[in-house]
């Protein structure tokens, strides 16, 4: 690979890199051996193929990852993609702990990624659970029947966005601590913002 084809924003990543430097630069090779190209989003470094996101190498306190965007999608002969929660639905990592593992698998994390480029190439897309599919916590439910605005801006929001609050909402076990995160961020939705933004 040429040096045109790296970007010097994830040189800049790469730089500052604390932890897992020289895996993350094993993993850069390797994706770019591929023929992607490569570019940075959500401060990672990420590659993409006709303007579509296949892989990003990101990392943890615990181990650093390929993340496959479609990975749901794939084979994974080798059984090595790990779904990060139940509600992530369509992203996939391939973990790892130290750089001799990347150096063992480099075939085989190919073999992935040449994959991951064909179910794109494909036109393959992961069918999404609709947000009408999860249950809105009745503390929720009763803000939006009781202020107009606040249904008609969060149904306004992209579904992802929907589902990003519904699931923050529903996760604490304590009634007082759902209503304490809907009232935190009802100015949020209603500034037509999600979760994070």
């Amino acid at each position: 690979m040429t040096n045109s084809s790296r970007n010097p924003k994830v040189d800049g990543f790469l730089r500052k890199a604390k932890t897992w430097r020289e895996e993350y630069e094993k993993l850069r090779n390797i994706v770019l051996d591929c023929e992607l190209n490569e570019e940075f989003k959500w401060m990672h470094p990420c590659y993409t193929f006709e303007d579509k996101n296949i892989v990003l190498i990101h990392g943890f306190k615990e181990y650093c990852a390929l993340l496959f965007h479609k990975g749901a999608l794939l084979q994974d002969a080798h059984r090595i993609l790990i779904q990060q929660t139940e509600n992530v639905q369509g992203a996939r990592q391939i973990r790892f702990t130290n750089v001799q593992e990347i150096v063992e698998m480099e075939t085989i994390l190919k073999a992935y990624i040449h994959e991951a480029i064909e179910v794109e190439k494909a036109g393959l897309e992961v069918i999404y659970k609709k947000t009408t599919a999860y249950i809105i916590p009745e503390e929720f439910q009763n803000k939006l029947d009781a202020i107009p605005a606040l249904k008609a801006a969060f149904e306004a929001l992209t579904p992802g966005r929907q589902r990003a609050y519904i699931l923050y909402f529903s996760v604490p076990k304590q009634s007082k601590t759902r209503e304490s995160r809907i009232e935190k961020s009802m100015q949020q939705i209603l500034g037509g913002k999600g979760l994070n933004d």
